[in-house]
């Protein structure tokens, strides 16, 4: 991939600190992998972004529709 070590290891600092990746020490190397809590409360906010646009849109268009 076209991205520095220094950028990746930037990114994996963001998602360690927001939880979605634990870290493992492997000898002089650094393992890491999904945090499944981490990506469950992700999931969590995601589903309840989605629940509050899509009433967000149905209400005017509900108005909209009775208006009509």
């Amino acid at each position: 991939m076209p991205v520095s070590r220094p950028a990746v290891s930037q990114h994996l600092k963001v998602l360690k600190e927001a939880e979605l990746v634990v870290e493992a020490a492997a000898g002089t190397r650094r393992l890491y992998r999904a945090n499944p809590g981490g990506l469950d409360v992700s999931r969590g906010y995601l589903v309840r972004f989605r629940s509050s646009t899509l009433d967000n849109f149905a209400a005017p268009t509900a108005a909209e529709a009775e208006e009509s």
